[in-house]
């Protein structure tokens, strides 16, 4: 397929499309928002992959599920064709609220102790969609030289060398659990702000986020560019663990181990913290969750502010209405990177995206095309990194006019 780029109701050719992603990386706040989608090219899942994972790795579950009216049949006879599955954050969401109803009445312990194993069953699920290579946990260098983790690599690349001096770094946000970021940015050792501080013992700081870094030894070109990016994992991450009403983050080989065991079938998650349901939100305000929300309503509304989708298809309600509502912000720019975008059928569109189609907005911008929107596709069109210093390229124009007079 071709692809399909429209910007406020209008056209744009690829040329178009990476001139005006040059012209967005050079605004006050860059930041993109990452989906399952981005990790796929790492070992990751999409979420059809995750549904189809669970169906057919956990059958009883599966068919307790459908028994009991969580989901439909047309969700178990079609996940191994991935071609129809239910909202995972919607699901988990009723299997919690039943779960608790279940056990506060302590009616059908049966039923309650099957549907337990069915939540935790989902969670092995997001577990096996969020691992990614094995190998990776257990062996630090491998993710140094890990040839699929060089789009993410390529992206972190163009978004910080793009920064301008004086300009803050830029804004990771990911639905992901996975570590593609942190393993991309330590294998060209470059920072991460992920909001946690401490050496040995990393506990959530939000503080965190309002620190950078940058190079006192900086000159002329040097000055372009920033030393870290800040990252806000919005529905949580593998190596995080809760104790004693405290969240710290543990090493990836350290987190390996509980998570191994889980998918072994251990009968859950002692401490990592997988929060695969839509109330995670409401749990959490004021909490790791909460505050992660809060940073990214509080990045759209900034001057000057833009946001590149990928690898979302916006199966997060609470994040599309932040997104939604952030338009609000008159220098906000959206662009969205969506395969199965329909820009001839509006209809076959998520709500969402017909929203965004129906404003017809110039700041809003969507490219589609099925393998020309996908994650390496929006690598591919960011711009390269570029170094400009003027007092360099005027030097270099007084050498060039003098050499021309000396031969003349």
């Amino acid at each position: 397929m071709t692809l399909i780029a429209n910007r406020g109701g209008l056209a744009l050719s690829e040329d178009d499309l990476k001139a005006h992603l040059a012209r967005l990386l050079q605004l006050e706040n860059v930041a993109v928002l990452l989906g399952a989608g981005a990790s796929v090219g790492a070992g990751g899942m999409t979420v059809r992959d995750l549904w189809g994972d669970f169906v057919q790795s956990h059958p009883d579950s599966a068919e307790f599920l459908l028994d009991h009216e969580f989901v439909t049949a047309s969700h178990i006879e079609a996940a191994r064709e991935t071609r129809q599955f239910p909202n995972i954050e919607r699901l988990g969401d009723s299997l919690q609220i039943a779960l608790i109803d279940g056990k506060r009445h302590d009616l059908w312990p049966a039923d309650t102790r099957q549907l337990e194993k069915a939540i935790n069953d989902i969670k092995r699920s997001v577990v096996r969609a969020s691992l990614l290579q094995v190998e990776w946990w257990q062996n630090s260098e491998a993710t140094r030289v890990a040839e699929r983790l060089s789009q993410h690599r390529e992206l972190l690349q163009k978004l910080t060398s793009a920064r301008q001096p004086g300009q803050s770094a830029p804004w990771v946000f990911t639905t992901n659990y996975d570590l593609a970021i942190e393993w991309a940015a330590e294998s060209i050792d470059l920072q991460v702000l992920n909001g946690f501080l401490g050496l040995h013992h990393r506990r959530f700081s939000p503080q965190s986020f309002d620190l950078g870094l940058r190079n006192t030894m900086a000159r002329g070109e040097a000055r372009f560019g920033v030393y870290n990016v800040y990252l806000a994992k919005l529905h949580g991450s593998l190596t995080w663990a809760e104790r004693a009403s405290e969240v710290y983050e543990r090493a990836a080989a350290a987190s390996y181990q509980e998570l191994n065991s889980f998918l072994q079938g251990a009968p859950a998650l002692a401490q990592t913290m997988v929060f695969p349901r839509a109330a995670k939100y409401m749990e959490t305000v004021g909490f790791v969750l909460g505050e992660l929300l809060r940073r990214f309503s509080e990045y759209l509304v900034r001057p000057q502010t833009s946001i590149l989708i990928s690898g979302y298809g916006f199966g997060d309600e609470h994040l599309n209405r932040i997104l939604l509502s952030a338009l609000q912000n008159p220098t906000l720019q959206l662009v969205v990177y969506l395969p199965e975008w329909n820009a001839d059928a509006p209809a076959a569109n998520s709500k969402t995206v017909q929203t965004l189609m129906s404003l017809r907005s110039p700041r809003v911008t969507l490219v589609g095309g099925m393998p020309e929107a996908f994650f390496n596709s929006f690598v591919a069109h960011l711009p390269d990194p570029i170094v400009y210093d003027e007092q360099a390229a005027r030097l270099r124009d007084v050498l060039r006019s003098s050499a021309a007079g000396d031969a003349r």
